[in-house]
């Protein structure tokens, strides 16, 4: 019988439309297909249930099919979803999203987080005439197009005078990014970054970058794709007292509907307008779906309940328990050197170590397969408001029985424990 992992591959160029849900993210006794999500839980194809902390890679901050913001979807599909002018919706959602952060003076919608990421850069360079990005080498992913894949490992497709146009600098290290402005004087149209992922800021980090960005007239640019809506309820940026020129979200914003955004300064933003006469124009992002009204009614219904209910707390509450319990389970097997969980508590991680203190993939793959057997799928962490101390329970005693397992391979080695191959990083040269 055709496993649903052949046949994915077969009709689709990686088994999946991110590379993150690929075979090679996951270890083999993983659901190869989900069927449905329902609050924190999903189940694959033959109705096996399993605790998630995937989330739909962090899209899902309020349980999956929360019944409000599907509600406010249905009645935007029963409108007519997509008309043939601006909608009701389309403007309520952007005055919404306007009044909520302090920098959004103006804000255009997209379907995925690489475009509105993307239209940020564009923006950056027609604003400045310049042509170089700065990105921040240390957090993984801005986009799907060129600028940002032809500056990774994986270059095939991408002419070199476009990947040669972004260069990088360090996070928490002022000191890099300076000396990118010292090595291109007045060639820099932006610097990108996120405002905080595993490491959070250090010694007014994102300050000292906004001041370099105005000495040296780039354009300061946050991507909160992953930090926004979970942070705080303004963005991160707001979290940590700095106000970008352009900010873009995603993910959190819709509960799982397709909604992106950027937004920013009047100034930035209206170059891609169409009522400043004799103005030059910029093509920012035109598409038939971008303020798609189903995807804009769960975000305004998603904004309703952050605004009403205590969401963001609750996500810093159960991942500093989470991390805590974590950690004690390690800590007392003697393995918390080599395995721990970390990072910011409303959006924590954790790291896996051999016995040299290295990195290793294969430890990973063997804690998220031990976790998977005890029916929790922890590829990484991703909270939601549906965890709650009965789902923390769950997690706690499946880690009890993985950490067991994974101090054994320590000692032993993970090929002896794990089934499969290990996980492969998403950037490499070759499959």
């Amino acid at each position: 019988m055709t496993s649903y992992s052949e046949r994915l591959n077969k009709v689709i160029p990686g088994g999946a439309h991110t590379y993150s849900r690929g075979d090679d993210q996951f270890p083999s006794n993983a659901p190869q297909i989900l069927s449905k999500g329902k609050g924190a839980y999903v189940w694959d194809e033959k109705g096996n249930k399993f605790l998630d902390y995937g989330m739909a890679l962090r899209a899902i901050t309020l349980g999956y099919s929360n019944e409000e913001v599907n509600r406010a979807a249905i009645e935007q599909i029963e409108l007519g979803n997509n008309l043939t002018r601006a909608s009701l919706i389309e403007l309520e959602a952007a005055e919404a999203l306007v009044n909520l952060i302090p920098c959004a003076e103006m804000v255009k919608f997209a379907k995925n987080g690489s475009s509105v990421t993307s239209a940020a850069v564009k923006l950056a360079r027609a604003y400045t005439g310049k042509k170089m990005i700065a990105r921040c080498l240390q957090q993984p992913f801005f986009s799907y197009d060129d600028w940002f894949i032809g500056d990774t490992i994986i270059k095939r497709g991408i002419p070199s005078e476009i990947s040669e146009t972004t260069v990088n600098f360090n996070f928490n290290d002022i000191k890099s990014l300076e000396n990118l402005f010292e090595k291109y004087p007045n060639q820099i149209a932006a610097i990108i970054l996120e405002p905080a992922a595993t490491e959070e800021p250090k010694n007014n980090f994102l300050q000292n970058v906004k001041s370099v960005c105005e000495k040296n007239g780039a354009v300061f640019i946050l991507d909160e794709m992953i930090s926004g809506f979970r942070w705080h309820l303004q963005g991160a940026h707001t979290y940590y007292n700095v106000q970008p020129d352009l900010v873009t979200f995603g993910k959190a914003m819709a509960n799982g509907f397709s909604v992106a955004a950027l937004a920013g300064k009047k100034e930035i933003m209206n170059l891609g307008g169409i009522k400043e006469m004799g103005q030059e124009r910029v093509f920012l992002m035109s598409s038939t779906h971008g303020a798609e009204m189903s995807s804009l009614g769960a975000f305004v219904a998603a904004l309703n309940i952050y605004q009403r209910e205590p969401v963001i707390a609750n996500l810093w509450s159960y991942g500093s328990k989470l991390k805590s319990g974590m950690n004690a389970i390690a800590n007392e097997i003697g393995i918390l050197d080599y395995i721990g969980f970390d990072g910011v508590d409303c959006s924590p991680g954790y790291y896996t170590r051999n016995k040299d203190g290295q990195v290793s993939l294969e430890l990973r793959t063997l804690f998220s397969q031990e976790m998977i057997k005890n029916n929790v799928l922890m590829p990484w962490v991703s909270i939601c408001t549906a965890h709650t101390d009965t789902e923390l329970n769950i997690t706690l005693e499946a880690a009890q029985k993985a950490m067991k397992v994974y101090a054994m391979a320590l000692e032993e080695g993970a090929s002896k424990y794990l089934v499969g191959p290990a996980i492969k990083p998403v950037f490499r040269k070759v499959n």
